[in-house]
């Protein structure tokens, strides 16, 4: 018996050690296993540290100014919209002064780009048809972010034109105050979601869309209606609606101008610069125009991809609960995502460098571009001696087009280009000419 109890007792001791070592086993395993995922997480976000280092340090530069950042922003909104580039630019240092003598915190170079504009979204609409330069920027921010409907002083046609460039794939309604189907085309609308664009307007609005001016919505069983006239329709939360208006400058009554946002779209010149520059390298150089087009569309495809990438990269380590290195999926999330990663900024890269090239190519025909620019606004201030001497854009660019394919070619550039500028003048003053009243010839 005693030997019988002595073996009992060695076999419990033999189950104890090898569930001892088997418990022992598994710990080795999982801390290979962690192991392993802490080196990819070193690997895979290791490079990331120093720029979020950066971004950090940053982060909390912009926070300590946030307050004075958000009231400038907010009042750019609200009252620049309707003035020039010079004008903004004037009265936004004035406020960065007010608000320095006033101790409230605000970034020194303030610019509405910088503080509310989100570099994807910008590429978007510059690939839509929005003019590069910052006014035209600042316009699309202030269209987007305000909370009254945008009414675009727009002689030349620009916002027109990217307004139904960027809206075409919601199946965007165009229609004018002197359509008969004006009200039940804003009812369709406002019931499926679509947007509207009110185009040549005057110096007033039809009553019937003060309710849209200033959504005059309410709650009827659950469901947020307007009503229009005697018809109540249900507001769909996807409706935009666009108003533009031909006129150079409009003076509209008070009482319109606090229902909508008055944004002056009209053309600077760095951005018919980079309109015309744009238009003879695509005629004189249609492969370098086309590889440019292309790689917009790619870089912006690229920066989209690494912002979808960083945003998931942030929610899996914010999300993940204990200890990130027992979580093999979060980890893979991670790990896919900077090789996708390091992929993209490889190509972006590359990109990049011929962009450059591309560009420096490009710039040979700034000089014809610059040229056509400063003409082009010394005829529309014709308009000053008299009203009816208005020339639109696409007059003017349909006359540059053809000075382009009718003067004289040759292989050098410098002699080119002064031929082109030489014929282009002269077409154009002869064109002028021509609707000159007699009185003024």
């Amino acid at each position: 018996k005693a030997v019988q109890d002595k073996l009992a007792s060695l076999d419990e001791q033999l189950a104890a050690a090898k569930s001892k070592k088997g418990q022992l086993e598994r710990d080795v395993q999982e801390c290979e296993a962690k192991l392993g995922r802490a080196q990819q997480l070193i690997s895979g976000l290791g490079g990331e540290k120093t720029r979020w280092t950066a971004v950090a340090q940053e982060s909390g530069e912009q926070l300590v100014k946030l307050t004075g950042d958000v009231l400038l922003g907010v009042g750019a909104i609200a009252y620049l919209g309707a003035f020039t580039a010079g004008f903004r630019s004037e009265i936004t240092k004035e406020w960065v002064q007010c608000s320095g003598e006033q101790d409230i915190p605000c970034t020194s170079d303030f610019s509405l780009v910088h503080i509310l504009g989100k570099p994807v979204k910008i590429r978007d609409w510059n690939i839509n048809g929005l003019p590069r330069d910052e006014l035209s920027v600042e316009n699309g921010i202030i269209m987007h972010e305000g909370s009254r409907w945008p009414l675009c002083i727009d002689p030349q046609g620009q916002a027109n034109k990217w307004i139904r460039k960027m809206e075409e794939h919601r199946a965007m309604k165009v229609t004018k105050l002197s359509d008969e189907t004006l009200l039940r085309t804003m009812e369709s609308a406002i019931n499926f979601g679509s947007p509207v664009l009110l185009e040549n307007v005057g110096e007033s609005i039809d009553a019937s869309l003060e309710p849209i001016l200033l959504k005059q919505t309410f709650k009827q069983s659950g469901r947020l209606c307007i009503k229009l006239g005697e018809t109540i329709v249900e507001w769909s939360k996807d409706f935009n609606f666009y108003i533009c208006t031909k006129l150079r400058n409009p003076h509209y009554p008070p009482e319109l101008c606090t229902k909508v946002s008055l944004l002056n779209f009209m053309i600077t010149p760095e951005g018919l610069e980079d309109q015309l520059l744009g238009i003879v390298v695509a005629v004189e150089r249609p492969d370098l125009e086309e590889e440019k087009n292309q790689l917009i569309l790619q870089g912006a495809e690229n920066m989209r991809k690494l912002k979808e990438i960083e945003d998931r990269t942030l929610e899996t380590l914010s999300s993940s609960e204990g200890n990130i290195l027992e979580d093999s999926t979060a980890v893979g999330v991670l790990s896919d995502a900077k090789v996708v990663a390091d992929e993209i900024n490889e190509k972006q890269k590359v990109a990049e460098e011929t962009e450059k090239k591309i560009d420096a190519a490009r710039a040979d025909y700034k000089s014809c571009a610059k040229h056509a620019s400063i003409v082009f606004f010394a005829v529309a201030d014709m308009a000053n001696i008299d009203p009816m001497y208005q020339y639109s854009l696409a007059w003017f660019i349909g006359l540059f087009v053809r000075a382009i394919q009718d003067s004289t070619k040759s292989p050098n550039i410098a002699k080119r280009l002064d031929s082109l500028n030489s014929y282009f003048t002269f077409f154009l003053y002869r064109q002028v000419c021509q609707s000159l009243f007699e009185k003024d010839k």
